[in-house]
């Protein structure tokens, strides 16, 4: 009797177990290969040469944030906003990065080698030498941002001097 209670316990919690959701994001988890900052908020933090590759930043905010030189590589980004964010030489290869609002960040030099930036804004961003080889741009938002010299999906075109919005 004590078997058939015991067995149908384990069998109710792994059943729970297998209905439950990922973890919660511990935002203040540091900033590793992998973490989760789902809903996270780092407004005006200075993350500079962070590695964060593969991690899930879903709806976090990087407001006015420094993540120069960082590595967010193959990172879960969807609804993610990094307004205003310095991102210089940021590597978003492989990154899944759909809506993503990137108005007026600093991007110079950063790398979308195969990423997916559909439906992402770009207004009045600096894009100068970005690398946009193989990304998806479709519905992608680049009112007023400066690709000037940025790379473009195909990997051979370079945006002349002045590309402003689109690429010439």
């Amino acid at each position: 009797m004590h078997t058939v209670r015991r067995s149908a316990l384990v069998a109710v919690g792994v059943a729970l177990g297998m209905l439950a959701g990922p973890a919660a994001a511990d935002c203040t988890d540091p900033p590793i290969p992998g973490v989760n900052y789902q809903d996270c908020t780092f407004d005006r933090m200075d993350m500079s040469d962070v590695r964060l590759s593969g991690a899930r930043l879903r709806g976090a905010s990087f407001i006015r944030a420094d993540l120069t030189g960082s590595d967010l590589s193959e990172v879960e980004a969807y609804r993610t906003k990094f307004l205003s964010a310095t991102l210089r030489n940021v590597n978003f290869d492989g990154a899944q990065l759909f809506q993503v609002d990137f108005s007026r960040a600093d991007l110079e030099g950063a790398s979308f080698v195969n990423a997916d930036l559909r439906s992402s804004e770009f207004y009045g961003a600096n894009m100068r030498g970005v690398d946009l080889t193989d990304a998806q741009l479709r519905e992608t938002d680049f009112t007023g941002a400066d690709l000037s010299g940025a790379t473009w999906t195909n990997g051979e075109y370079v945006c002349r001097e002045g590309s402003i919005g689109r690429c010439n």
